[in-house]
């Protein structure tokens, strides 16, 4: 064995590991302090491979003093099977996470598939045999606010509080798109100049907003689409790029299949026949409802009538045209009801809404005015569509003046002003706009029930209302006195009637009728409605108060 050398001949290295060993020997310390240390991480790891293997699960000995076997087989044979108690395994962080987070994620599907069954937005459809929900667009924007932030609680939508209503929609459809799910949509169709168009809905007043329908050039040729054709059918998510939902398959046009014959043959409204109005609106509805007889009897209304109703300020008119919708929705369920309101106070239209069963469009006097020109058309554009397809629609407007006066801002200068600042082109379209009210030969009719404002002290008003006095072929002129003195109708029966109303009673009531204004001529518009009211009340109908006047 070779002998180590001096110290003196040592190299550097083999002095340097001499002395670290020397220095462990002689401090125990860096020792002590790994020991703890090894035993943390051989518990680490011995709880780590329990964790990791689930089958496993640490037991409790009920004996442990009891001395075991030399061998397996001995023990099984001469000890008694001990009982094992199982521990419940530690469950692991990232285990109780991933657990949360299914929940979290099956939770909104399980309460929208019991809230759908409560939802009236949503109903159950079968699609190839398959369970399908679907969720109808214009059920959405009918429901309240605080309905639809419930229904994106349920859908697990996240920062709907502070969304404005139009947006709320666009977000719910956008987070409930799934496979599950079919979102429908019915709208009027707005055609632009590109040659696509918008599904405006009537529920936000055919206004511009984010939850419109998309139409493509290619839909719009194929079913023959026009402004104003009311157009149904299931819509889909938008793309990349895309910022509206688009129509995916037109299902309906006008109500009807737009495949069938009537709805590819159907004559454009300009080229269609007008004939004066035959069959008669009968708006008596109740025997205590003397506005609507009053009317029925002295100034009758037909299908296809242009009627004009000159009211001055104060004098009854929004009331008077309540009393005439009530009576078309009760007597003729049939007639499509469009009330147009133009220029109008907002409780106005609110009290209309809720008083009327029809369909309400308005625009308020705090729009501009290109706003009432965009609402009008696109009415007019609607009831022209429903008219081609043999439908009897009429509109109520309030009032035919602001309509005007909008046109009036809104049509380019031409250099030729009326009296009271009226161009000479302005009056145009709003005369097209009550001019298509008409009885068509061919089928169907579009009757306008319009008002026009007098002795407001503004010379354009007057204006206007003498450029209107002849195209109507029926008046309802409204006396302020009688509302002074609270007559109600405050009708002025000597200057209400219609024209041809031969065509629309029969020549028993046009006789007793004819001799009733004879006896009433005389009168002033005050003694004439008390006199009638007077004979009118007792009887329970306008056939009974004709047939008193025998005796």
């Amino acid at each position: 064995m070779p002998r180590r050398p001096p110290p003196q001949q040592r190299s550097p290295t083999m002095r340097k590991a001499r002395s670290t060993k020397e220095k462990v020997e002689t401090d125990p310390l860096p020792l002590e302090e790994e020991r703890p240390k090894r035993r943390r991480t051989a518990a680490k790891a011995s709880e780590r491979e329990e964790t990791e293997k689930p089958s496993r699960r640490r037991t409790r000995r009920v004996d442990e003093e009891e001395a075991a076997p030399a061998s397996a087989s001995e023990r099984a044979a001469e000890t008694p099977r001990p009982v094992l108690t199982p521990i419940p395994r530690p469950v692991r962080d990232e285990e109780f996470q991933e657990a949360r987070a299914v929940e979290a994620a099956e939770e909104p599907a399980a309460t929208a598939a019991s809230e759908s069954a409560e939802s009236p937005a949503i109903t159950e459809v079968t699609r190839d045999g398959a369970p399908m929900q679907v969720i109808k667009l214009n059920d959405l924007k009918r429901m309240k606010i605080t309905e639809l932030a419930k229904m994106a609680h349920d859908f697990g939508i996240e920062g709907y509080q502070g969304l404005k209503k139009q947006d709320l929609i666009f977000a719910l459809l956008s987070g409930i798109a799934d496979k599950r799910f079919e979102v429908h949509a019915e709208g009027v169709l707005e055609l632009l100049s590109d040659g696509f168009g918008f599904l405006r809905s009537a529920d936000s007043d055919y206004q511009p907003s984010p939850d419109d329908i998309y139409v493509s050039p290619s839909q719009v040729r194929r079913f023959n689409l026009r402004p104003g054709d009311t157009v149904t059918g299931p819509i889909r998510q938008p793309r990349e790029g895309e910022r509206f939902f688009a129509l995916q398959k037109v299902d309906k046009v006008n109500f009807a299949d737009p495949m069938s014959e009537a709805a590819r043959e159907r004559i454009l409204f300009d080229n269609l026949t007008p004939l004066y109005p035959t069959r008669k609106l009968k708006l008596e509805h109740e025997g205590s409802e003397m506005t609507t007889r009053i009317i029925d009897l002295f100034c009758p209304i037909g299908l296809g009538q242009r009627c004009l109703i000159v009211a001055p300020p104060k004098a009854g008119k929004t009331v008077l045209l309540q009393n005439i919708a009530h009576a078309i929705a009760k007597n003729h369920p049939d007639v499509y009801l469009l009330v147009l309101l133009v220029d109008e106070r907002p409780e106005e239209v609110t009290d209309m809404e809720r008083n009327v069963r029809g369909e309400v469009v308005s625009s308020t006097f705090d729009e501009p005015a290109t706003r009432h020109v965009q609402v009008a058309e696109m009415v007019i554009d609607k009831a022209k569509r429903l008219v081609e397809q043999k439908y009897d629609v009429c509109i109520l407007l309030d009032s035919i003046t602001r309509l005007a006066r909008a046109y009036n801002t809104v049509v380019p200068a031409s250099g030729k002003i009326l009296s009271g600042g009226v161009d000479a082109n302005a009056l145009h379209k709003p005369k097209r706009f009550f001019g298509a009210a008409r009885n068509i030969e061919e089928g169907g009719s579009l009757t306008i029930i319009g008002t026009a404002l007098v002795d407001t002290g503004s010379r354009m008003d007057e204006v206007i209302f003498e450029e209107f006095k002849g195209t109507g072929n029926s008046e309802i002129v409204l006396d302020r006195k009688l509302f002074e003195k609270r007559i109600f109708p405050c009708l002025d029966i000597n200057k209400s009637g219609t024209r041809k109303e031969e065509l629309l009673i029969s020549q028993t009531d046009l006789i007793r009728t004819t001799a009733l204004r004879q006896v009433l001529h005389p009168f002033t518009p005050i003694d004439a409605m008390e006199f009638v009211l007077k004979h009118m009340r007792p009887t329970a109908s306008n056939i009974e108060f004709l047939g008193s006047m025998n005796r």
